[in-house]
């Protein structure tokens, strides 16, 4: 019992619900005033990009799906990690991980396994205001105190965009005179843009391996299809955002 309360408790407590119940009482308001059709676009558009369901069908739609690779037991040369993993807290200099560290975990546990021989790690800063702290730097020395030998890593540190880790990765590889299989390791929604720079930057043993993808199987649970939520939300945003990016880096020949 306490289970369903918690989560009836979490919904009414979110600042989300507050501001969905609001518009509707505004529009409840303004119903026989001029501004009903606006209101009524408004609380309708909301609802809609905030149900979980209909978002994750927009999700599923963009989402790469690679060939079943985690099933396999393919062996590469070479893990290619794309970075976006999380932040640096400059305050104790330490690397604080988020959602996107799915590529680095998925990516140990394969070479856990002798599936790749190699890490390299692709990512400088992506801060204007703080150039200096460029993410490979700061995982280079995490996964040495992890106990990755530090044979096994190859970092790239200058990019800041998808575009410049393809460029600057294929740079430091063509210094290696690296000529293996290569393992392209990065989000699920993230994929399609990666893959595309990688590619045009002339990469040709690339095999794709997607992680912490966002939808799975299609649920039909009464929340799922019918209560708005702002982590659908938030992941409308995050798909909007990857395709805009797609379609920028395909008008400027990145892809």
């Amino acid at each position: 019992m306490f289970f369903y309360l918690s989560k009836i408790l979490a919904f009414l407590i979110s600042p989300f619900t507050w501001l969905f119940v609001l518009l509707v009482v505004l529009l409840k308001k303004i119903w026989y005033t001029p501004y009903r059709r606006l209101g009524l676009v408004i609380v309708v558009g909301l609802y809609v990009c905030s149900n979980s369901f209909l978002t994750d069908e927009l999700v599923r739609a963009w989402e790469y799906e690679d060939d079943d690779i985690y099933l396999k037991n393919t062996k590469y040369d070479l893990a290619l990690v794309l970075g976006g993993m999380g932040r640096i807290d400059e305050r104790q200099n330490r690397f604080d991980f988020g959602p996107g560290a799915d590529r680095l975990m998925q990516t140990l546990e394969l070479y856990k396994k002798g599936r790749v021989k190699k890490i390299m790690i692709s990512g400088g800063s992506g801060s204007i205001s703080l150039p200096h702290l460029k993410e490979a730097v700061y995982l280079h020395r995490f996964l040495v105190h992890i106990g990755i030998p530090d044979s096994v890593l190859i970092m790239e540190s200058e990019s800041k965009n998808t575009h410049e880790n393809a460029v600057f990765s294929k740079k430091v590889l063509d210094s290696l005179q690296f000529k293996g299989s290569i393992l392209l390791v990065t989000s699920s929604f993230h994929m399609r843009r990666a893959l595309g720079c990688y590619n045009k930057a002339g990469f040709t043993r690339l095999t794709p391996f997607v992680t912490n993808k966002f939808t799975g199987d299609r649920k039909f649970e009464i929340d799922y299809c019918f209560i708005p939520n702002d982590e659908a939300l938030n992941r409308l945003c995050l798909i909007v955002h990857e395709i805009t990016g797609y379609i920028v880096y395909s008008l400027r020949g990145y892809i």
